[in-house]
């Protein structure tokens, strides 16, 4: 049987695979098993959702569950994940639990956990979680039972969180935010513009239904066009929970989550705050990034693809700085996940303690072209295991030399090999890319 939690926790249709009946039991048995681990007191548990109409149902299942296994429950209402992460550390709690299925569509839902501390739950303790949906435990009665109650400065205290962490005003920037119609779209324009800076929001009006909906980080073409008619000095775009940040210059163009680190790792590093100068990324980042970090004196340390395998090595390391080419962004100083506000804070505040437009501060690193071909396969731990596809590789990266770069990798959940080529030109990398491609379907 499938491992029910994946890299960020339980996902799936709402009121189809991740039922009322199903986020209960999770809820519970994380209860169960928080308490087995520390029976020095009754646990805590912060509980806290994006605007999604399932996320009503959820959390009033989600609260059940916990307070059903004995545990307290603190909702915070609609907020990003990592303000729900911050809560779990500042209350005091033993658990936090986001509803939310990130960038995903409206109708998929999902439960992150987090720990004591706001830090992701090790697998061990999924295990442990998974394991006990099934355990029959008995269920406390009478005074045994969990209290439920809401914190109302929830929001408050993550902004001032957010603003304490901020080192320059914003006083003088300009800038566009897409909420996404999620999680942030009260939090963030209100953050902005206590931290100085002039917010035009867009998206920021979530029914339940319209999140991500032809929105936010995954569509910004209406962020860029807003950008443009009010002459701003850079658009921030935000996913569901607002984990992640992607941004557009003056002019409209991308910046992506590898140029984002690129400009907050220099930053950091003339602070003198870039630990060991070392920048984390994944193995997905462009090789532009390798290049630009290589040429400004700073080492780029590079993980499996996913925020949990960054957070391993970032803690690991005891480094300052780590993320991922889709704007997921860690402080380890300052937060424990990924956090979309954190990161576009740190921009904003870059650009105005330096003068310098987005474009200037993120021409420090060239994006190289970068193709990516999905082939689905039969069997594809075979397949990336064959010599012929190897060779293959090989042929292609001799070709490439130093200029491009080759990535070959299986995908986490499905039958699929994913080929990656960076090159010089777009031609270049699309013609290297099908030619891989073409001896994975071969061999698959």
């Amino acid at each position: 049987m499938a491992r029910l939690f994946g890299t960020d926790g339980v996902r799936g249709l709402a009121n189809g695979d991740l039922t009322p009946e199903l986020a209960l039991s999770v809820a519970a048995s994380a209860a169960r098993v928080l308490a087995a681990h520390d029976r020095s007191h009754r646990p805590v548990a912060v509980v806290g959702r994006d605007p999604r109409a399932s996320g009503e149902m959820l959390e009033a299942a989600v609260v059940a569950g916990l307070a059903s296994a004995g545990a307290d429950v603190l909702r915070v209402g609609v907020l990003p994940t990592p303000a729900v992460a911050h809560l779990v550390g500042g209350l005091d709690a033993d658990l936090g639990v986001m509803i939310s299925a990130s960038h995903n569509p409206m109708p998929d839902n999902g439960i992150k956990l987090f720990a004591a501390g706001g830090h992701k739950l090790p697998d061990g303790i999924e295990d442990e979680i998974e394991a006990g949906l099934t355990s029959g435990a008995v269920r406390p009665t009478g005074a045994e039972i969990g209290r439920v109650s809401d914190v109302a400065d929830a929001v408050d205290r993550y902004v001032q969180h957010l603003l304490d962490s901020t080192p320059h005003p914003l006083t003088g920037v300009r800038v566009v935010v897409d909420c996404a119609n999620g999680a942030a779209s009260f939090a963030a324009p209100e953050v902005y513009r206590k931290a100085g800076a002039e917010v035009v929001a867009i998206h920021a009006e979530p029914d339940g239904i319209n999140i991500n909906e032809d929105c936010g980080s995954t569509h910004i073409d209406k962020l860029r066009d807003v950008v443009r008619e009010h002459r701003a000095d850079l658009g921030i775009a935000h996913d569901g929970d607002a984990d992640r940040c992607l941004a557009v210059d003056a002019s409209g163009e991308l910046v992506d989550g590898d140029q984002i680190m690129a400009v907050l790792a220099l930053a950091m590093a003339e602070a003198g705050e870039l630990t060991h100068d070392t920048l984390v990324a994944t193995v997905m980042s462009n090789l532009g990034l390798h290049l630009a970090m290589r040429e400004s004196g700073v080492h780029l340390r590079t993980t499996a693809v996913g925020d949990r395998y960054v957070l391993e090595e970032l803690r690991a390391g005891g480094f300052a700085l780590g993320g991922e080419q889709s704007g997921h962004v860690v402080f380890p100083a300052l937060a424990t996940t990924g956090d979309g506000l954190l990161t576009a804070l740190r921009l904003m505040s870059r650009i105005a303690a330096t003068g310098k437009p987005l474009a200037e501060l993120a021409g420090v690193m060239r994006r190289l072209p970068q193709v990516l071909v999905n082939v689905r396969v039969a069997d594809k731990h075979a397949v990336v295991s064959s010599d012929v596809v190897k060779d293959a590789v090989k042929d292609v990266e001799a070709e490439l030399g130093e200029r491009g770069r080759v990535l070959l990798r299986q995908s986490g959940t499905e039958q699929l090999v994913r080929v990656m080529v960076e090159a010089p030109s777009h031609e270049v990398a699309q013609a290297s890319a099908d030619r891989l491609a073409g001896v994975v379907s071969a061999v698959a």
